[in-house]
């Protein structure tokens, strides 16, 4: 079990929150500090790319298990736009350009068979 205790001020304001969470990894509480940092960096990095680039804090979608599925295909489709190295501008351009340009859509589906 590791516990962090977190601890945030704003001004005169302070606030503390405590996390806990179940981990194998045996090592130094500095170590482990930095294991939870780097999960929640690449956490944080990923929703904020999936906002920006697909609007996913705007889906409306609720209803049975759509939302995880969308979720899904949304996770698949940045990982096809990662992958393409021929456009050398950010996700959310790579995914209009998808969308106006049916050969551009081709070489990007096309990392799904690489």
């Amino acid at each position: 079990m590791v516990k962090v205790q977190a601890e945030r001020r704003i001004g005169q304001e302070k606030t503390v929150q405590e996390r806990y969470y179940i981990s194998s990894l045996a090592g130094s509480a500095k170590e482990l500090l930095g294991a939870a940092r780097t999960h929640w960096h690449i956490e944080n990095g990923l929703h904020w790319v999936l906002d920006i680039a697909f609007s996913e804090d705007k889906c409306r979608i609720r209803k049975d298990h759509g939302a995880q599925n969308f979720a899904a295909l949304r996770h698949i489709a940045l990982n096809l736009l990662k992958q393409e190295r021929i456009a050398k501008t950010g996700i959310k351009a790579k995914r209009l350009r998808a969308g106006w340009d049916e050969d551009y859509l081709l070489k990007v589906l096309s990392g799904l068979f690489n």
